[in-house]
């Protein structure tokens, strides 16, 4: 037992019930996953690289909420550093003056060898850089980037009969296990 500061002797046990259920609530919020899904289709995507971004308050809060886009978003190496474009977040409802432009350029965080890693593939061989997912870890925002070459119109074809071809199978397993 321990004294609080008005004098009133409290039970350890109760201090720490509301401990762990303020933890399991903090748990059950669903984890955010901005997903590019018209990257896996444009691109033929060949190394990944996670790398931070730098984000203001407003955007994290945005982003928390749902709130970004990938789509059409890019990035280029800039001297040492690699910034990402037209990537857009949407102002934070609350954000008033704080808010930022939406599809304004960030910054990705990458150690300096793989900055080194990516320029060769981009400027070398002719490859691109694009952001394929956008998530929170260890309540940081990450941006998972893929090194990718564009494809041609029957790549993406056969990637749709693919597909299609794996839908179909989904469903006749489906209807077998009936």
């Amino acid at each position: 037992m321990r004294r609080s500061l008005d004098g009133i002797w409290l039970r350890d046990c109760h201090t720490s019930n509301i401990m762990t259920s303020k933890k399991k609530e903090k748990d059950d919020h669903r984890p955010v996953r901005l997903v590019n899904r018209s990257a896996r289709f444009e691109y033929e995507i060949s190394d990944t690289y996670e790398a931070g971004i730098v984000l203001t308050g407003t955007e994290i809060k945005s982003v928390r909420l749902g709130q970004a886009n990938l789509q059409d978003s890019f990035c280029r190496v800039n001297g040492k550093e690699i910034w990402v474009y037209n990537l857009h977040i949407s102002p934070y409802e609350q954000g008033n003056r704080y808010n930022v432009e939406p599809r304004r350029a960030r910054k990705l965080l990458l150690h300096r060898w793989q900055i080194e890693k990516l320029v060769v593939g981009a400027q070398d061989k002719g490859l691109t850089i694009i952001p394929t997912v956008l998530y929170f870890k260890q309540g940081f925002a990450k941006v998972e980037i893929g090194v990718a070459k564009g494809k041609k119109l029957y790549d993406k074809r056969d990637s749709i009969a693919d597909r299609d071809r794996d839908r179909e199978a989904q469903r006749e397993l489906a209807s077998r296990d009936r």
